[in-house]
């Protein structure tokens, strides 16, 4: 996949499936546009993403700064499902007042070479946001491209939104989450050197510090599985992971991702690795010392080899 970012003029010199969204924890309606796009591959058209860095709402403050996707996790996404090209096309104050149909003439038509555009019903672009799918679909005779509307997704009567799954990720609510993204809800990271305290007391952990940016699920614990490399060399392991700023033991107050790996031993200092939150176990709490941290926790390995041999039953 070839990332263009940074870049108000560039040029993609083939016909292109292009796909407008912020894609913020691309879920399951998000899915269905990029299906859209993947499908036209077959028509001889590459594929492309089309999105906006920062999103527009945490440039005007309309949205708290934290994120359901990182760059780095949406970027891993799209290249794992085929995607050919992805643009993150710069949000700043010059390219927020770009009218709306010089956006499709000189971004969508002149620099992607766009022959299909698939968008949502919500879409908005170019100065004001006046930019919509009906103008997408008025211009596609003058500029030779055909349009796509995809429909919102629905779950359970719901409407599926990154609202949604914001929403129920901030409560905890893994498994729901999980449904409307039609993935784990997830953590991406490079694995640090910690303090050592789990290998002190016989339960090692690998480390993540998460990217600032990233919304994080309530402080504790959780059943996890970690993704180590892709493609055919990847593996994947059942863990135990606390998500918080440890305060039994003396810490930075820096939050940490740190997940114990059932039935693994090695080195993975420096290794970004993908952790998926199952489910939420309990809270992170504060324990009398390291002896009753330890029982907790080997309490919690207990209950999560049940989990996992109950699913796996399944």
């Amino acid at each position: 996949m070839k990332i263009i970012e940074n870049k108000e003029q560039f040029t993609i010199d083939e016909s292109t499936a292009v796909a407008i969204g912020k894609f913020d924890g691309v879920h399951l309606g998000h899915r269905a546009l990029l299906k859209e796009i993947l499908d036209q591959k077959k028509e001889g058209l590459k594929s492309a993403v089309l999105t906006f860095s920062p999103l527009p709402e945490v440039f005007f403050r309309t949205l708290p700064d934290k994120e359901l996707s990182t760059k780095e996790e949406k970027r891993r996404l799209f290249a794992s499902i085929g995607i050919d090209y992805l643009v993150e096309f710069p949000f700043n104050r010059k390219t927020a007042g770009m009218p709306s149909d010089r956006f499709i003439s000189d971004i969508l038509v002149r620099d992607m070479h766009a022959a299909y555009i698939a968008a949502g019903t919500d879409l908005s672009f170019g100065s004001r946001g006046a930019g919509n799918f009906a103008l997408l679909d008025y211009l596609s005779d003058r500029y030779g491209y055909q349009t796509k509307m995809i429909r919102k997704v629905e779950l359970d009567g719901k409407v599926i939104s990154s609202t949604l799954v914001r929403s129920l990720v901030s409560e905890g609510r893994m498994e729901e989450a999980h449904r409307a993204l039609g993935a784990p809800y997830s953590v991406l990271g490079r694995v640090l050197h910690g303090q050592a305290l789990g290998r002190r007391i016989a339960i090692p952990t690998v480390n993540q510090i998460p990217e600032p940016e990233k919304l994080l699920p309530p402080f504790g614990v959780y059943f996890s599985r970690v993704h180590i490399g892709s493609g055919a060399q990847e593996k994947i392991y059942d863990g135990m992971t606390n998500i918080g700023v440890k305060p039994t033991v003396e810490s930075d107050g820096r939050v940490t991702v740190e997940t114990h790996l059932y039935d693994f031993s090695g080195d993975l200092y420096g290794q970004t690795i993908v952790t998926d939150l199952l489910t939420f176990r309990r809270p992170e709490q504060r324990f009398s010392g390291v002896e009753e941290l330890k029982t907790a926790m080997e309490g919690d390995l207990q209950a999560g080899r049940a989990y996992f041999d109950a699913h796996k039953a399944h």
